[in-house]
């Protein structure tokens, strides 16, 4: 007797960790069942993948989805439907939020709030602070816990971790992978005034300049090898970095953005302004050259979009007044499928740096791969399709990217969360299915 399923996905390119295949996948009970010549097996419902290639749902290890406190930006709801719509079915969102993510009690409002509302699934990470240290080894293993976040620049507050006794107190308190934004804060500080003297959005990368990037790497790095502790740096931006980075494979892991694989200095700030502006900035060609270099050689681990949503109006203040950062969760998948398209990488890459690698990293449990048992979280996507990005498809409360306009080629089509249709042809389907994402790390505990 033939084996019958939920859902079939018939007659697509299908991205196994094999290699992309020509095969059905068979779904039941929202897992991934068969992976295969299905036709003949009958199905409760079917979904035509002709023409089509069928990847693992992007897992997008950095995300500011800025509730509570700052909801006017984005919300849960908004930020995870922007994220099923470009492809996206997992985050792991930000603890910079008002109050910040620091203690059980927040992170459980954040869990409450994310109830029926978020259409993707979802982690928060809690914030590391000097106060919260001897409470973060219980802290990233509560469930809905992406880990630890540490600020050592580009923060206020409570949660940044500027001096290295601190940092190596963080790194001493738990086992779990460290998610760090590396930048030297007390040379942030000394430089402001340049900034604030200069008056453009052009200055940026030379205010927050290499230097303020590699200090803050090589502090960490040497913690990291002190500690014993793995970190992951987020939102790689120079070249000498990329260059230390390499060096620590047995302790360090690297995430980079589209927005620092797409756009370049200076021509993106005389483009877009302050719309171009987020921390660690955008840098020039060589920069630029030196991070798609990284990953031809394997360096990159991840690619996080690093969404950071600001209304026009906060974006349209003088400089450095001018908040930093852009959104970019839905159009993730969008530009890295262009840049497939440009030859730029291979879509077994990009199903590696978007899927593969962050599921591995952080162990997810289920996620991130079509291997029969895993989730069945999927994205449908056109590599042909040749299509302008307009700010009415974009969903985030802020109301506007940096690539309108902009036209690419390749395009989600439809994403699957659990087997269940959650977007289709640049619509939302169906009410909120997002739960909380779990980890292997936390489940062997």
């Amino acid at each position: 007797m033939l084996q019958s399923f939920d859902l079939v996905i018939r007659g697509g390119s299908v991205a196994t960790p094999g290699g992309v295949v020509a095969a059905d996948v068979g779904v039941t009970a929202g897992r991934i069942a068969a992976i295969g010549a299905l036709t003949a097996h009958p199905a409760a419902e079917t979904l035509d993948a002709s023409g089509l290639h069928v990847l693992p749902g992007v897992i997008d290890s950095q995300v500011h989805f800025r509730e509570p406190g700052l909801e006017h930006k984005e919300d849960l709801a908004s930020g995870s439907e922007a994220a099923v719509l470009g492809g996206v079915t997992t985050v792991f969102e930000m603890p910079n939020t008002q109050p910040a993510t620091t203690d059980a009690a927040a992170l459980a409002d954040k869990l409450r709030r994310a109830e029926g509302r978020m259409h993707c699934d979802h982690a928060f990470y809690v914030g590391a602070t000097a106060a919260n240290i001897g409470d973060l080894a219980s802290l990233e293993r509560l469930p809905g816990s992406a880990g630890i976040k540490i600020f050592m620049g580009s923060s206020t507050g409570s949660l940044l971790v500027e001096d290295d006794g601190a940092l190596a107190d963080v790194l001493r308190s738990g086992q779990r992978r460290v998610a760090v934004h590396a930048e030297h804060e007390p040379r942030l500080r000394e430089r402001k005034a340049l900034a604030e003297a200069s008056g453009q959005a052009e200055f940026h990368p030379t205010w927050r300049d290499v230097e303020t990037a590699v200090t803050a790497t090589t502090r960490l790095l040497r913690a990291a090898g002190t500690t014993g502790r793995r970190v992951h740096v987020l939102h790689v931006t120079t070249a000498e970095e990329i260059e230390l980075l390499a060096a620590a494979r047995d302790i360090a892991t690297v995430e980079v953005t589209p927005h620092h694989l797409t756009l370049e200095a200076p021509d993106c700030y005389r483009r877009l302004g302050t719309r171009a502006q987020m921390n660690p900035p955008v840098r020039d060609g060589r920069h630029k050259a030196a991070l798609w270099q990284a990953i031809a050689d394997g360096v990159v681990d991840v690619l996080g979009s690093d969404h950071a949503p600001h209304t026009l109006e906060e974006k349209s203040k003088p400089y450095p007044a001018s908040p930093s950062g852009m959104t970019g969760v839905q159009t993730l998948l969008p530009l890295m499928l262009d840049h497939v398209a440009q030859g730029r990488l291979t879509l077994e890459r990009l199903v590696d740096l978007t899927a593969h690698g962050p599921q591995r990293i952080f162990q997810l449990a289920g996620k991130g791969r079509i291997m029969r048992g895993y989730d069945a979280d999927l994205v449908l996507v056109d590599l042909g399709a040749r299509w302008r990005i307009d700010r009415s498809w974009l969903r985030s409360r802020a109301g506007w990217s940096p690539y309108e306009d902009v036209e690419v080629t390749g395009r989600p089509v439809a994403t699957l969360l659990r087997g269940q249709v959650v977007a289709r042809d640049g619509a939302l389907v169906g009410e909120p299915l997002g739960k909380p994402a779990r980890f292997a790390e936390t489940l062997l505990t």
